[in-house]
């Protein structure tokens, strides 16, 4: 049962920054539930204000409707008493409803919709897929506003008004009028979040549309710079951030950019870099080179952004494996 109403859940959210714990795969590129469950205690050994399981860098977009539910209901069962533990809908708007029901069973607090596969579609059945899923559960909706999933500020509106617990709109196009649009309509009523990949090089300019939070998908492998990157923003510290993206965030993206689908490959190549590997991508993507791994170790080691030998430690105390030693 879920620990906070959708409207608790929004004002939870808020208020501190999010990440999207990759999927762990074995070398036959099947769910590695040891591995995901010690990289989650890792993760909510810091004070993250969400975890997002099987989303887009927890690469969703690979797993089975099974595996989706199976991978919610790990975290949950894993950090669901320390962090909130958000699931995820995609695809058809059937296979969204049972994602969304399969979620609000495995005990997520509350639900990411993503953009519907493939289609373009229209605002009128944009807002009946939306409703569609939110009619199906109790748990509090964030609409994800990327790809063929674009929404009016009025459509976001009208869903606002007959959704109780459609809670929030996150963003990946980054369109400032589109934006000023939607926040300007619909207010309090909902909380904004950046989706942008690399959300950092976006947050700061973004805080001032009212989006007072993002997802970081590189909290996965340095999650202490990423906390300190998200305080110097809400802070409004413009030389710290700007410090901070010189140092590392910059240099990452050209790592990053080397090649398609390395948003996501990049957060397990960090994640290697640092010594916690969690597997292998799956196709369609594509792993970081050897050389790519290692341009990213070194530029880890240079900007002194390394896990502190006390959260290894710590994570290292709480997870299954240490405890069944």
């Amino acid at each position: 049962m879920a620990r906070f109403t959708p409207p608790e859940l929004a004002a939870t959210l808020q208020e501190g920054l999010l990440s999207f714990p990759v999927t762990a795969f074995d070398a036959d590129l099947e769910v590695d539930e040891a591995a995901y469950r010690t990289h989650l205690d890792w993760q909510a050994s810091f004070p993250v204000a969400g975890l997002f399981a099987a989303g887009g860098t927890g690469e969703g977009f690979s797993l089975t409707p099974a595996e989706t539910a199976r991978v919610i209901r790990i975290a949950v069962e894993q950090v669901g008493d320390r962090a909130p533990v958000l699931g995820s809908a995609a695809g058809s708007t059937a296979q969204a409803v049972q994602n969304a029901r399969d979620a609000e069973a495995a005990g997520a607090e509350g639900l990411l919709l993503l953009p519907p596969y493939l289609t373009e579609c229209d605002q009128q059945g944009l807002g009946a897929h939306v409703s569609a899923v939110c009619e199906a559960t109790g748990l509090g909706v964030i609409v994800y506003n990327r790809a063929t999933a674009r929404y009016e500020a009025e459509t976001v509106h009208r869903l606002a008004q007959r959704h109780e617990n459609f809670i929030g709109f996150k963003d990946a196009l980054g369109d400032i009028e589109q934006l000023t649009r939607v926040h300007t309509r619909n207010g309090d009523r909902l909380f904004y979040l950046g989706g942008l990949p690399t959300a950092e090089v976006f947050a700061l300019p973004l805080l001032q549309l009212g989006m007072s939070t993002y997802s970081s998908a590189m909290y996965n492998f340095v999650p202490e710079f990423a906390l300190e990157f998200y305080a110097d923003v809400r802070r409004q510290d413009r030389a710290a951030v700007s410090e901070k993206l010189e140092r590392f965030v910059l240099p990452y993206l050209e790592i990053r950019h080397r090649a398609n689908g390395y948003g996501v490959s990049i957060i397990k190549g960090g994640l290697t870099a640092i010594g916690r590997g969690v597997g292998s991508v799956r196709p369609p993507l594509q792993d970081l080179t050897a050389q790519d791994v290692a341009d990213l170790s070194a530029l880890i080691d240079s900007a002194g952004i390394g896990p502190s030998p006390s959260s290894t430690r710590a994570a290292s105390a709480q997870s299954p494996l240490a405890r069944t030693a």
